[in-house]
């Protein structure tokens, strides 16, 4: 097994161990039972479980990123975009990879953990807005949508959509969140134009 391969399943291994139990819920041990490698191997490649954490959540923040980029650039208009992006499969009772480290204590008193999802939450909303600009610049939307309030919305939504679906034990009320806000916005959308 090469150096490369083994810090890919230490870090895949954290950000699973992460997602299930929390940064207090996940020992090296853990995560080298989850990796398959030894505590020599994992001291080889990080300093530590902080070290390790970090990159952990680097990647899951990096694959949400790119996961969202690529519901945002696919075809369609801009409401089409913004559907694909709420609407795909989600594991909604695990909750979100990286919006659950946001609820964990340890986590966000740690500034090099807390950064990445910060930025991540910072892009998405960015990359929403500039989707919904679009759709507004394009007559798709009325002109008095404010697409960095409604990014942030559609974004607000998702997040908690996650809480009130763990919360409950079903995904009935994410999804709930989800066709309430879909609802909302086909309401922003601008009349066709029937004239002559």
């Amino acid at each position: 097994m090469d150096g490369e391969d083994t810090a890919g399943r230490l870090i895949e291994a954290t950000q699973e161990l992460l997602w299930e139990r929390g940064y207090v819920g996940t020992s090296p041990r853990a995560v080298q039972r989850r990796a398959g490698v030894g505590q020599g191997s994992m001291y080889h490649h990080f300093g530590g479980k902080p070290d390790l954490a970090r990159a952990a959540v680097h990647r899951s923040a990096e694959e949400m990123q790119a996961r969202a980029e690529a519901d945002l650039s696919g075809a369609g208009g801009a409401l089409g975009r913004v559907r694909a992006y709420l609407t795909r499969e989600r594991a909604v009772l695990r909750g979100c990879r990286v919006g659950g480290l946001a609820q964990d204590p340890d986590v966000v008193a740690d500034p090099g953990l807390r950064a990445p999802l910060q930025e991540t939450f910072d892009r998405l909303r960015a990359r929403l807005a500039e989707v919904l600009e679009e759709g507004r610049a394009d007559g798709e939307f009325r002109p008095d949508l404010d697409p960095a309030g409604t990014a942030a919305t559609v974004v607000a939504v998702v997040q908690g959509g996650y809480v009130l679906a763990r919360s409950a034990g079903h995904p009935g009320p994410f999804h709930e969140a989800v066709d309430g806000l879909l609802r909302l916005l086909d309401a922003h959308a601008a009349e066709p134009d029937t004239r002559p």
